[in-house]
């Protein structure tokens, strides 16, 4: 009878621990900017093809769904996370792909897929750090604020 009750009790507290991941992402830029100033901290803005794009995709499962990335971003970020997919039934909204659209005329004008730009609270460009298949190790190195200039 002990093991059954353990085992909820586990679950449980991996549930919650689950839960605590606090990195925020956003996929509108003034909550993004909102919460960056809120929290003093800064936005990094992701343009992936979630559902096309197999560097995008390996970015996402790599880097920002790692524990690594979320134990420096949870203090650090704020994930924007602007999506361009494909397929007709992961359409996003009009006003969704509207905002995407603008946002990629202003920071990501070439259209690169996946591209990263690394801004302040005030939409302000640091750097626009590079995937290059690294590590989350890796990554979270280039974007700490005093590697952040050195990888435009």
């Amino acid at each position: 009878m002990k093991f059954p009750i353990f085992g909820f009790l586990l679950c449980l507290c991996v549930s919650l621990n689950a839960q605590d991941v606090s990195t925020t992402w956003v996929n509108n830029m003034e909550e993004a900017q909102s919460l960056a100033t809120e929290k003093a901290q800064n936005i990094l803005v992701v343009f992936a093809g979630s559902d096309w794009c197999r560097p995008c995709i390996k970015f996402k499962k790599d880097i920002l769904e790692n524990a690594v990335f979320d134990d420096y971003a949870k203090d650090n970020l704020v994930v924007l996370y602007l999506d361009f997919p494909a397929r007709k039934k992961n359409r996003l909204p009009k006003a969704q792909r509207q905002h995407n659209e603008q946002l990629a005329e202003q920071y990501n004008p070439k259209g690169f897929f996946p591209h990263l730009v690394l801004l302040d609270a005030n939409g302000q460009k640091i750097s626009e750090p590079k995937f290059t298949e690294q590590t989350a190790d890796d990554f979270v190195a280039q974007i700490m604020p005093q590697n952040a200039n050195a990888h435009e």
